[in-house]
């Protein structure tokens, strides 16, 4: 590769990772044509883009980019592929459902939520890792439910003192 071809695609693999939110770094050396054209098709349906890259690509990529990916560098051997996701947990989902048959891919690390995971032991807990909206769809219904109970209790109370009302003037007349 040329020069030139290869800052190109340093540059292109840069503005990649600045656009995406999460990152994770695995390895999916080993599987053959068929195997890796279930994954890119699966990736596809999840909204996960996923690209090979060199190393030293990698690498001087990270280095360009506006996240701190200091901690990421020393899993940068071997063969490594780049999942790219809007999702936090969604390429973890993937990786664990995926290499429960084919025992790749292999999590090496995740840029996640500006958090740094390394190893594949982290998968779990990628797994449980909770999107922004997610936390505050789930602040916002512990909120709602107070109100709600209150409301609730203010209309049934509402009623009954109506009720209250008309038998007191039906006893009237």
């Amino acid at each position: 590769m040329k020069r030139s071809d290869k800052i190109a695609v340093i540059e292109q693999l840069t503005k990649e990772i600045n656009s995406y939110s999460h990152y994770y770094l695995a390895d999916i050396s080993n599987l053959n044509a068929e195997v890796t054209t279930e994954l890119r098709r699966l990736c596809n349906k999840r909204e996960v883009k996923l690209v090979v890259v060199k190393n030293t690509i990698l690498r001087k990529a990270l280095e360009n980019s506006e996240k701190n990916s200091e901690e990421l560098y020393d899993v940068l051997v071997n063969n490594t592929s780049i999942l790219f996701s809007n999702s936090g947990n969604v390429p973890a989902k993937l990786i664990k459902e995926f290499s429960k048959i084919n025992k790749k891919p292999v999590l090496k690390a995740a840029y996640v939520e500006q958090c740094i995971y390394v190893g594949a032991n982290q998968l779990e807990a990628l797994i449980n890792v909770k999107s922004k909206e997610e936390l505050l769809g789930g602040i916002i219904a512990t909120l709602q439910s107070p109100m709600k109970n209150v409301v609730s209790a203010l209309q049934s109370g509402g009623q009954t003192i109506s009720g209250v009302l008309k038998t007191l003037e039906a006893r009237k007349a």
